[in-house]
Parts: C-alpha cells; sequence; structure tokens
C-alpha cells in the first residue's frame, strides 16, 4: 500500500475526471512528470512537512498491484529512504480508501 495526500476538493475533481493527477499541493501531473506518493512510515510526516495547516485533506490508500501507471521508488537528496512516484495518473479503481485528515 502506498498513499497520497491531497485536498478534498481536489479529489472531488479527480473523481469527476475518472483519475487522479494532482501531483502534489497546487502541483499537476503534467507539470511534475509524476505524482509524489508516500509509503505508511513516511506520510505523516509528509503532511507535517508540506501540509501543516492545510484544512480539509484527505489520504489516499492505494493498493500499488491496481495502478495502471508504473510505480517507481526514487530517493530524494537528503531523504533517509526512497519515496513511491507515480509516472502516470492513478486510476480511480486503485484508491482503496480515502480517509479524511483532521488537522484542528
Amino acid at each position: 500500500m502506498i498513499f497520497h495526500i491531497t485536498e478534498s476538493a481536489r479529489w472531488r475533481r479527480s473523481i469527476d475526471e475518472g483519475e487522479h493527477t494532482g501531483s502534489t499541493r497546487g502541483v499537476e501531473l503534467d507539470e511534475e512528470g509524476f505524482i509524489h506518493c508516500s509509503t505508511s512510515g513516511q506520510w505523516s510526516h509528509t503532511v507535517d512537512r508540506f501540509y501543516a495547516g492545510v484544512p480539509d485533506l484527505v489520504l489516499l490508500h492505494i493498493d500499488e498491484e491496481l495502478l495502471l501507471a508504473p510505480l517507481v521508488y526514487e530517493q530524494l537528496p537528503g531523504a533517509h529512504e526512497p519515496f513511491p512516484h507515480v509516472y502516470g495518473p492513478i486510476n480511480l479503481e486503485a484508491v482503496v480508501r480515502v480517509e479524511h485528515l483532521d488537522q484542528g
């Protein structure tokens, strides 16, 4: 299982569009080239570092075996371990759970 953090409004847009193409906060797949994801041990640190104080977030639980786009684990400068990146849209069938994150 891998995880992706996004705003609820962005996720609703993805449902309407039939796939998720949000890469990270305010950045789309076509701009970044991949969609940022995290492992189970990384996602809470990602929220703290990049989404602190951002309201109305959801955590997408993604079954990597159901992904249609390539998944690559890549080492980022300064990171202690590789992060999963999805090189294409996330098909909605791969999202097996949507968890609302309470930051209040």
